[in-house]
């Protein structure tokens, strides 16, 4: 669940259970409101209809005194107690009506036939018998004062058990208002909690992680998984720490490729001394050499030549396995010049994959390895055996001698690159050094293997994958981690 709809969820239900609990105090407190109302509404009504009997029997005195004075009789004095009589009629009605109100009722419809038949009197200038209707009235009036009294009571005798009751049922309610306010802040205090919890907890370690980022410690551990926005956030940040392990891990298998070309720039300045020199000195001896009829001596020299021309001026670069092939036939020839026939240089290969880019002195130590430490003490029938060919989606390299072979411990050894042997009169390119670049060029490990046995001659297998020909571009040598 998203942070977004836990906000739109949780708070909107907070809110709703908030109004039901002020709907139903609000409530409570109406029904009290209706009561005390009706109740007070009956009583007023009854007093307002006792003082308007007693303005009416005044008014009625004032005309009678002086008849030709209708401004006593005029206002809605009359008009009012009528209504007043049809609303206390409406309640009865509406109500269980009791003997009283009936009473109280008819007492204002007497009263009203006596005011109506004094006037009438008076208006015929009777006044004895106006005078007698007035005493009347005055009478009626004097019983509504006394049946209006006696209904205030026995409304307020009705009424009293029933404030009582609403009394204890308004002190309930206020103890259940406290209660579900109550109720109502607790869960909101656990929400905020909760909902601060659930944002400000997983803030809190992602800004943890941050600084540990920040620091260059990259081994972070995961936080728990969430489904909302600072699950994606923390994944993120846990996918960003991998990329950046695996791009440190490149530089510094860029760097470790620079080092092993660096060393081998260093190795061959160490050879060079002044290669100018070096190479004019070898064409002057050449030529000198066919001067004097030594034309293999001639070959030699060129052979010498091609060999350190390539190995001071390719190291930066990768080459093609023709480029390769054509330098290891000039360090056959002179190494046979050395070896005379003792040693047969066999070479296999297919023509396809003459193209594929390799590191530069890729075969070339393994070929001076077999002759040096495989097949140099042999007297004769010495085989080293080179073949090119394709396998599966590889390009395989196999060099092969039948010389003294390796005990297991040497062969384990060189493949864990604990350690070779070298002799004093190698080139310095061991077979380590080519492991490695080869793992950084190829960006893979394991392409190597190597089978041996003491008396039972070397085999060394090299598989590289095939590069297409639009990959087959020449890579720096920052690039080739």
């Amino acid at each position: 669940m998203t942070i977004r709809t836990k906000l739109l969820l949780f708070i909107p239900l907070l809110v709703v259970f908030a109004n039901i609990i002020a709907y139903f105090v609000f409530q409570s407190g109406k029904v009290v409101q209706q009561s005390y109302d009706e109740m007070l509404g009956r009583i007023l009504l009854i007093e307002q209809t006792s003082e308007s009997a007693e303005s009416n029997l005044k008014l009625l005195y004032a005309y009678l005194l002086n008849p030709r004075d209708d401004k006593a009789m005029q206002g809605p004095t009359e008009y009012q107690l009528i209504q007043l009589k049809g609303k206390i009629q409406e309640v009865s009605d509406s109500t269980d009506p009791s003997f009283a109100e009936e009473d109280y009722v008819n007492l204002l419809a007497t009263f009203l036939e006596q005011k109506q038949a004094a006037v009438l009197d008076a208006k015929a200038q009777d006044p004895q018998s106006a005078f007698e209707h007035y005493i009347e009235a005055e009478k009626t009036v004097s019983y509504i004062h006394e049946e209006g009294q006696q209904l205030i009571d026995a409304e307020l005798a009705y009424y009293r058990p029933i404030i009582e009751n609403i009394r204890n049922k308004n002190e309930r309610m206020n103890g259940w208002g406290m209660a579900l306010f109550g109720m109502n802040a607790l869960m909101g205090g656990l929400l905020a909690i909760w909902i601060s919890r659930s944002i400000t907890g997983p803030v809190g370690r992602l800004v943890g992680l941050a600084k540990q980022i920040a620091t260059g410690d990259l081994n972070i551990k995961s936080p728990p998984r969430r489904d909302d926005e600072l699950g994606v956030l923390s994944d993120a940040i846990s996918q960003m720490s991998a990329d950046l392990s695996i791009l440190i891990e490149k530089d510094k298998q860029s760097l470790e490729m620079r080092r092993l070309v660096k060393e081998l720039e260093l190795l061959a300045l160490q050879n060079q001394i002044n290669p100018h020199f070096l190479f004019n000195t070898l064409n002057v001896l050449s030529k000198l050499a066919i001067l004097e009829g030594a034309e293999k001596t001639s070959d030699l020299i060129v052979s010498l030549s091609n060999l350190l021309r390539y190995s001071l001026q390719k190291l930066d670069k990768p080459v093609t396995l023709q480029e390769e092939l054509d330098h290891i036939r000039e360090y056959v020839t002179i190494q046979q010049a050395r070896f005379r026939d003792r040693i047969r240089f066999d070479l296999h290969f297919d023509a396809s994959v003459l193209q594929q880019q390799i590191p530069a002195l890729t075969i070339q130590p393994f070929i001076e390895n077999a002759f040096l430490h495989g097949v140099a003490d042999m007297e004769d029938g010495a085989v080293i055996t080179l073949t090119l060919s394709r396998a599966n989606e590889d390009v395989q390299i196999e060099i092969s001698d039948n010389g003294k072979g390796m005990t297991e411990e040497t062969r384990l050894s060189v493949l864990r690159l604990e350690g070779e042997v070298e002799s004093s009169s190698s080139t310095g390119l061991g077979m380590q050094n080519v492991f490695r670049r080869l793992q950084l060029f190829y960006g893979k490990e394991g392409m190597v293997e190597i089978s041996s046995s003491t008396g039972q001659g070397t085999t060394i297998t090299i598989r590289i994958p095939v590069k297409k020909e639009s990959e087959q571009t020449d890579v720096s040598v920052v690039n080739r981690g």
